[in-house]
C-alpha cells in the first residue's frame, strides 16, 4: 500500500515534567488526522489533572494553572483522544516521549494501547532522510526543509508543524523510490514487535542465501549518505551489534567486502 492511501494521525503532548514515571502528566494534547496531503480532522484539548506544572515546563509551554482549572479530566479527554486515532497510524516526533506519557495516562484510567498500534517517529524520518545534521530539533528540522511556521510548544502548533515536516521528508523519500507502508514501518515505526519481525524475516532470508551459497540483489537506503542503491552482494555472514543486525558479504558494486544494516535493506531477492 502507497503510504498515501494510510490514514495517520499525528499528535503531541504538553506535560508538566518530563518523567511520567515520576509522576508528570498530560496537560494538553492534540492531533491531526490525514490521508495524503487531505486533512480529515483535528483533535485538541487541555487536561486538568490536578498536577502543579513544573517551573521548567511552564517555560516552555506557557500552560498556567488558571488555563487549567476548567479544562476536563484525563478520563474524558484521553479516551476521546483514542476515539479520535481509532483506525489510523499514529506518528508523533520523538515518538517515544508522547508515547510514555499516553501510556501512564491510560494505566491510571485502567486501560492500555493495542500492543499492535502501528506508530512512526517524524524524527527517525528526519535522522534516516537527513543524516549528519548538527542536531534534530523540530523546529531546526523544519527551518533546515523551510517551513515558515514558528514552533510555539503548544500541542497542536507542533503538531502543524511536525505534519510539514512529514509532508516534505515523504516527498524526499518518494524521489528515492520509498512510497510503501511496509518501507515506512520497517525504517520509521517504534513498535518492537514490528521491528524484530522485520527484522527476523531479513536474516532469515540472508541465512537461506548463505546456506544455498548464492548471490543476493538488495536495494539499500545507506545510514549514512540516505542514497537508495541496488547491490549485488555475495553474503558472508550476519553479525549483530547490540540492537541492530548487519549483513557482511562482497559487495560486486564496490568490490570489498562491505556491512549492510539489515534495517536499511528495503528489497532483497535471492539470486
Amino acid at each position: 500500500m502507497h503510504i498515501d492511501e494510510k490514514e495517520i494521525s499525528i499528535f503531541d503532548t504538553e506535560t508538566t515534567g518530563l518523567e511520567p514515571a515520576s509522576g508528570d502528566r498530560i496537560v494538553e494534547i492534540a492531533a491531526l488526522r490525514f490521508k495524503g496531503g487531505q486533512r480529515l480532522g483535528q483533535f485538541q484539548s487541555l487536561i486538568n489533572t490536578g498536577q502543579e506544572i513544573s517551573p521548567g515546563a511552564f517555560q516552555v509551554n506557557k500552560i498556567t494553572a488558571e488555563m487549567l482549572r476548567d479544562a476536563p479530566a484525563p478520563g474524558q479527554v484521553i479516551p476521546a483522544f483514542l476515539d479520535f486515532v481509532k483506525g489510523s497510524t499514529l506518528c508523533s516526533y520523538n515518538a517515544g516521549f508522547d508515547l510514555d506519557f499516553l501510556k501512564h495516562e491510560l494505566e491510571l484510567l485502567g486501560s492500555r494501547l493495542p500492543q499492535d498500534l502501528p506508530v512512526l517517529d517524524v524524527l527517525k524520518m528526519a535522522k534516516r532522510t537527513l543524516p549528519r545534521m548538527e542536531r534534530y530539533a523540530l523546529w531546526f528540522v523544519a527551518e533546515r526543509l523551510r517551513v515558515e511556521r514558528k514552533q510555539e510548544h503548544r500541542a497542536f502548533s507542533d503538531v502543524e508543524m511536525t505534519f510539514e515536516v512529514f509532508q516534505r521528508l515523504k516527498t524526499i523519500l518518494g524521489s528515492k523510490e520509498i512510497a510503501d507502508c511496509e518501507s515506512y514501518s520497517r525504517l520509521f515505526s517504534v513498535n518492537r514487535d514490528i521491528l524484530e519481525n522485520f527484522q527476523a524475516q531479513r536474516i532469515a532470508e540472508i541465512q537461506e542465501a548463505i546456506d544455498l551459497k548464492v548471490n543476493l540483489k538488495i536495494k539499500y537506503l545507506s545510514t549514512v549518505s540516505a542514497e537508495v542503491s541496488v547491490r549485488e552482494v555475495i553474503p558472508r555472514e550476519v553479525r549483530r551489534d547490540g540492537a541492530c543486525a548487519y549483513l557482511v558479504g562482497y559487495c560486486c558494486l564496490k568490490k570489498d567486502e562491505r556491512s549492510f544494516r539489515v534495517d536499511g535493506i528495503l528489497h532483497l531477492e535471492i539470486l
